[in-house]
């Protein structure tokens, strides 16, 4: 993301904030927080997409986020670390024992931009590995991959055809009607934010 985008240490700090005092309410009262974008700065009232991760002992436990920006960053960042810990289809919802052990994490996504190619090899090379985030479209298939996906799938072809994958589609599938956005993203987690702050 260019760097006139970028969060400052203390709005980042902030949001992960917001992200942690979603679970919480949600751990208590069984709902997100309700996050009043007047209570924050102009920076956070933005409409933003985001995607909230959780983690503990660096395994995945919850996703959820949105491609496209339809409300305050504030509000979406509230409304997916509350889903990724309670609605998140491929986990049982998250427990009071587990939230201390929570490390959280969020993606920022820049606006998407449709990729231009005539052939797999042609959108290939047109691929930056651990900077891009892809969604790949095909009839009533999509699917996405955020850039730190690329930490693990790590050549462009394996990224592309585990993305396909995600998508319902087989690995090896091409057809010229297939359709690819890219979009970046700000990451950071609490790590980060603690190691900026000392």
């Amino acid at each position: 993301m260019h760097s006139t985008d970028s969060l400052s240490i203390e709005n980042r700090a902030t949001l992960l904030k917001i992200a942690r005092a979603s679970i919480q309410e949600g751990l208590r009262h069984h709902r997100a927080l309700s996050a009043n974008p007047d209570d924050y700065p102009e920076t956070l009232r933005v409409s933003r997409a985001t995607f909230v991760t959780l983690e503990i002992g660096g395994q995945l436990r919850g996703c959820i986020g949105a491609l496209t920006a339809y409300q305050p960053l504030v509000q979406d960042v509230a409304v997916h670390a509350y889903a990724a810990a309670f609605e998140d289809p491929r986990f049982p919802e998250l427990c009071e024992e587990e939230f201390p052990k929570l490390e959280v994490y969020i993606s920022v996504l820049s606006p998407p931009e449709p990729l231009q190619f005539g052939s797999e090899q042609e959108l290939l090379a047109q691929l930056r590995p651990g900077v891009d985030g892809l969604i790949l479209h095909f009839g009533h298939h999509r699917g996405t991959f955020l850039p730190s996906v690329w930490e693990q799938l790590v050549e462009p072809p394996v990224f592309l055809a585990h993305l396909k994958q995600k998508a319902g589609l087989p690995a090896h599938f091409w057809a010229p009607e297939i359709r690819v956005e890219r979009y970046t993203t700000e990451y950071f987690g609490d790590a980060d934010v603690a190691a900026s702050s000392a």
